[in-house]
């Protein structure tokens, strides 16, 4: 098997993640992390037993002893931090969202595809098998032709501390805040229900019309540095390539939902309803018999590769694998849309 050896850009507290999974497959090596803050880097380094560290991707470059990249720094310095590594013609695996606008994210897509180099976006929730068989199913017709469509991703941190105190730690408090990078609720986990729900109903968005809010979290609407003004949830209407039509919601205000997506597809043959909740995937059906009587029957799932595993195959057998930077790029021209759809002008009714 050949070895592959990984460097890690951007060593905040999702980078643990990318190194625990890598260090688990076989002839993978994590050698070399990058970040501008040293004593983070340093202590990162120290913590998962990695040898070398920079900077800066470009001293990083200039080393060059490793073969592909985990980039998981802030969404803002995706784009700064993947060209050069593109342009060095090194394999990467993106956080998402995969640019900070649709102009930049489509600028990361043609690179990678100049470049000839396995891209993947790290939309984590490929890793669920109901989502990868309930697309399967769609693909295959088991429900006809989809009409309709329910999806929301609901999280409950900002009126909870069971992740931490949003209120009082730097790691919460920056993705509250556009000018540390956030595009808010809906850049963070609004393009994970966008891809959950069109990956599995195998259609583009045509359309869309999108509110946004921001809520009144603390006295001026600030903690310290940080001013609390990204959007905390996000409604949207869409329309698919197909006609169809849906609604997608996000939110950090859905008390009593730690970190739970639902997916309702419905079409002319029959519905399915993928979930996610509590990390545990289910998928249910009603097809067929189950259809006409309105029951709901259970469907077994086979296991997926995760990401890392099918970006880490891509690159020993050549191949591109799913869900790519032009992926992530047609997913950020949505989420582009949604924001000027709510910058529009809306009626208020009269009181």
């Amino acid at each position: 098997m050949t070895p592959l050896r990984i460097l890690v850009v951007g060593t905040g507290g999702m980078a643990r993640s990318h190194v625990e999974t890598y260090q688990k497959i076989e002839g993978v090596s994590v050698v070399a992390g990058v970040d501008n803050n040293p004593d983070r880097l340093a202590a990162f380094n120290k913590t998962h037993g990695i040898g070398h560290g920079f900077a800066s991707v470009d001293e990083a470059i200039a080393w060059g002893d490793f073969d592909a990249v985990s980039n998981v720094t802030p969404d803002a310095v995706h784009h700064a931090t993947t060209l050069p590594l593109l342009a060095a013609r090194k394999h990467v695996l993106c956080e998402k969202p995969l640019a900070a606008n649709y102009a930049d994210a489509l600028d990361m897509a043609v690179a990678a595809q100049k470049a000839g180099v396995v891209n993947m976006v790290n939309l984590t929730y490929r890793n669920v098998p109901a989502l990868i068989h309930a697309a399967t199913l769609v693909a295959d017709g088991a429900i006809g032709e989809v009409r309709h469509l329910e999806a929301s991703y609901l999280q409950s941190w900002l009126t909870q501390p069971a992740w931490g105190h949003w209120d009082k730690e730097s790691q919460w408090l920056w993705r509250l805040s556009t000018a540390h990078g956030s595009l808010g609720v809906l850049g963070d986990v609004g393009v994970h229900i966008l891809d959950f729900a069109t990956h599995a109903a195998g259609l583009a968005v045509t359309n869309v019309s999108c509110r946004l809010a921001t809520f009144h979290k603390a006295p001026d609407d600030r903690i310290g540095d940080y001013v609390l003004d990204a959007n905390d949830s996000a409604t949207m209407q869409v329309r698919l390539e197909n006609g169809a039509i849906g609604v997608v919601h996000a939110s950090r205000f859905a008390s009593g939902h730690l970190n739970d997506l639902t997916l309702r597809l419905f079409g002319t043959k029959g519905g399915l309803e993928v979930s996610f909740h509590n990390a545990v995937s289910r998928l249910r059906g009603s097809m067929g018999d189950d259809m006409l009587k309105g029951t709901w029957t259970e469907i077994d799932c086979p296991p997926v590769r995760t990401n890392y595993e099918r970006f880490v195959a891509a690159i020993r057998e050549d191949h591109q694998e799913l869900p790519d930077f032009a992926r992530g790029a047609a997913l950020q021209k949505v989420l582009d849309q949604a924001v000027a759809s709510d910058a529009q002008s809306s009626l208020d009714l009269p009181v």
